[in-house]
């Protein structure tokens, strides 16, 4: 078996960032919080790019219905806890990259997870666990990194300085403990997401709005796609090899969209024509969903 040498793993790297700037990638700790999806994503691209410690954490165990997507997702990590079989994949890229591996537990962990990152990443898809993150990163004066809940690949940049997208999107969780959400909050600030995702980008052509209805009424499980998922993953690393390089971002708090089928950005409108629009996009959400 070759030796593992980090200059050699990284040599390809340079010219696209210099030596200098690769010693700061190594150097650097990213928090990346969810490892499925679009979290497992960034993962495999950060891991690639020669970050020297990661943080990752989960509580899921990988299953048959992941392998469509999930970077880390395959028949002998099945069963395997996410992180965990994550870590180990991560190892046999580069030996040498440090790993704190969280589970269940990670929530009593979060604060000096965050202190120790340079940024954060949520890969999660649970609206506690993000209200934690996010508010123990403003409280740390941490970034966070995101996507939306999407047909078409986003991201969003949220600063220290940004208002969180609970206070963006209008979520009814301000005043509530991240511990004590009810259903009917997860469901509204769910249709927030969708709303402004409606808004602000052409997501609704590119999906069965049959089965879009049935996933935004909660009757089925959330549609996912490779290229959108790892494509938003990609997106991810790349604004966190931005934050960790004190490079500008590309995205802000609000984001946009990468539509794939006709290849163009699609950034956030205006406000005045997003006011315009809310009350057709939520009759249309109604529509689609059936409850009215």
């Amino acid at each position: 078996m070759t030796g593992f040498d980090y200059s050699e793993f990284t040599t390809r790297n340079i010219g696209f960032v210099s030596a200098e700037e690769q010693q700061n990638l190594r150097d650097a700790t990213v928090f990346v919080c969810g490892t499925g999806g679009m979290g497992g994503a960034c993962v495999f691209a950060l891991v690639r790019a020669g970050i020297g410690r990661l943080i990752l954490a989960d509580i899921d165990d990988f299953e048959i219905s992941n392998m469509n997507r999930q970077a880390f997702a395959f028949l002998d990590t099945v069963g395997q806890h996410k992180a965990h079989a994550t870590a180990e994949i991560c190892r046999r890229i580069n030996p040498e990259v440090e790993l704190k591996v969280l589970d269940e537990g990670w929530t009593s962990a979060v604060e000096e997870c965050v202190s120790e990152s340079v940024i954060i990443v949520n890969g999660t898809d649970d609206l506690a666990a993000s209200l934690l993150l996010y508010r123990t990163a403003k409280a740390h004066g941490k970034t966070v990194i995101d996507a939306y809940a999407s047909p078409l690949p986003s991201i969003y940049v949220t600063r220290p300085s940004d208002p969180a997208p609970e206070q963006r999107l209008g979520y009814p969780t301000l005043d509530t403990p991240w511990n004590a959400i009810t259903a009917d909050q997860r469901s509204e600030a769910f249709l927030r997401e969708l709303e402004y995702v409606v808004i602000h980008s052409s997501s609704r052509n590119h999906v069965d709005l049959n089965v879009a209805g049935e996933v935004a009424a909660g009757k089925r499980s959330r549609m996912s796609f490779a290229p959108m998922v790892l494509t938003t993953g990609m997106l991810m690393a790349y604004e966190v090899i931005n934050g960790v390089l004190g490079n500008k971002h590309g995205a802000d708090c609000r984001g946009w969209f990468l539509n794939p089928y006709s290849g163009r950005i699609e950034r956030p409108r205006s406000a005045i024509a997003a006011s315009l629009l809310r009350p057709l996009v939520r009759r249309f959400l109604s529509n689609m969903m059936g409850t009215r």
